[in-house]
């Protein structure tokens, strides 16, 4: 198992390194928090440029088929950056699900504007409960009419597809609908994190056959695409926490206090080290994770480890970075208050610690 990324793969960082730090500052991203549509068109349309949200497109589709570990580089530096928009629940999430599962004039037509970035697609699956446990109540008939609605559906103000799961008799299926179809209404959901996410209600939407994606793979691919989720918000989150260790160990060398910078005392340089093994254990189990998935190999409870130990270890991290800059890291002017809401929302999406722990004990015998 060799982690070291191919010669396509350095360049894709560089770049994307290299892109974010000179059209994305922080500052942009803290005023994009408090943004009603929350991302930057015109540096999505750079990223579509470069190929971004066509990674994961079949290259027959106009993408670059590209592989699960590319993602999760790339998504690397996009949470370093902190960057806010739709790219994972769009070009990871639903673009994954439509090549696994889609028919194929579903892909034809949608998979070409996905790739191009000019068509954006978010993932309708969470109820009730708010768990990424498949546990699906709406049902619906198809052909027939959709009512009722779904929860916590991210980036779905800019979406122009909803993939929606659903219950069709005992089967789970998902639908590929229209955003502006008629009955389909969007309710913004408060958040602290920042981030977009909605109520979608379904009042007599009319659903056919055309929308319903393959039935036979429905269910199959519906938890790659979970599994895909889980590992990019996985990757945002190890990218957060490294800007938070680069910030608090650059902040302990200029810090002077009585007499000396307050990297000198032992105690900052403990948590300072405490910070570098978070980041680099999280990273080691997300590529180790990442790198299965891509060469096709069972992944689920290598994901569910690394976004349950990613979750916890990341937090921590925040929370250290607070106590190593004190006062100003609460205030809001300072970013690492938008870092620590970013994580904790990622720590929860797509399964939280609880749920990929479930999964880690089943896949080693203990239930």
């Amino acid at each position: 198992m060799d982690f070291t990324p191919s010669p396509a793969q350095q360049l894709l960082v560089a770049t994307a390194r290299d892109v974010l730090r000179r059209h994305y500052p922080i500052e942009r991203a803290q005023a994009l928090a408090l943004d009603e549509r929350g991302f930057d068109d015109t540096l999505w349309d750079q990223m579509a440029e470069l190929g971004w949200p066509g990674l994961l497109v079949p290259p027959a589709f106009g993408g670059s088929g590209g592989s699960l570990l590319d993602v999760v580089l790339l998504v690397e530096e996009m949470g370093h950056a902190c960057l806010a928009g739709p790219f994972i629940t769009s070009a990871v999430v639903a673009t994954s699900l439509i090549a696994a599962a889609g028919t194929p004039a579903q892909q034809k037509r949608v998979l070409p504007a996905l790739a191009a970035g000019e068509r954006i697609a978010t993932l309708a699956c969470l109820e009730e409960s708010g768990a990424f446990d498949g546990d699906v109540a709406l049902a619906c008939d198809v052909p027939g009419r959709l009512h009722g609605r779904k929860l916590f559906v991210k980036d779905a103000h800019v979406a122009h597809d909803l993939l929606v799961a659903v219950r069709r008799g005992a089967d789970l299926a998902v639908l590929l609908v229209p955003a502006d179809r008629a009955g389909v209404t969007r309710l913004p959901l408060d958040t602290m994190s920042g981030e977009k996410l909605f109520e979608v209600a379904f009042d007599g939407v009319a659903v056919g056959s055309d929308d319903l994606l393959a039935p036979a793979d429905a269910a199959a691919a519906l938890a790659s695409a979970l599994e895909a989720g889980a590992l990019a918000r996985t990757a945002e989150m190890v990218g957060g926490a490294q800007r938070i260790l680069d910030t608090v160990v650059e902040y302990a060398k200029t810090r002077v206090q009585g007499g000396r910078p307050i990297g000198g005392y032992q105690a900052i340089q403990h948590a300072c080290a405490d910070c570098v093994r978070d980041v680099d254990a999280a990273r080691g189990l997300l590529h180790a994770a990442a790198w299965k998935a891509s060469e096709g190999l069972p992944a689920a409870p290598d994901v569910a480890l690394a976004k349950a130990y990613a979750g916890e270890a990341c937090l921590a991290v925040a929370r250290r970075g607070h106590q190593i800059l004190g006062a100003i890291g609460y205030c809001e002017e300072h970013p690492l208050q938008l870092f620590h809401k970013r994580i904790q929302a990622a720590s929860v999406d797509f399964g939280d610690a609880a749920l990929h722990l479930e999964t880690v004990a089943r896949s080693i015998g203990l239930v």
